[in-house]
């Protein structure tokens, strides 16, 4: 699934408020533009990918059936 299709998916599916699908959308990006971009420039974003990840912490406790069920 390239980025153009995970984007559809995210759209079709609703599911803009799931953030870590946002952070597989952004990743998903930055691996097709890496032949792109430095190495520098690619380790910055991925580390900058990866500080937004961690900083969404343990927000599905509490709410991961919505999150992560079917419903």
């Amino acid at each position: 699934m390239d980025s153009k299709q995970l984007a559809q998916y995210i759209e079709s599916t609703n599911s803009i408020s799931k953030p870590w699908l946002l952070v597989q959308l952004r990743l998903k990006k930055l691996q097709e533009r890496r032949s792109l971009l430095s190495p520098e420039e690619y380790t910055r974003e991925l580390a900058d990918i990866q500080q937004d990840m961690m900083n969404l912490g343990e927000w599905w406790v509490g709410i991961e059936e919505e999150a992560f069920g079917d419903g």
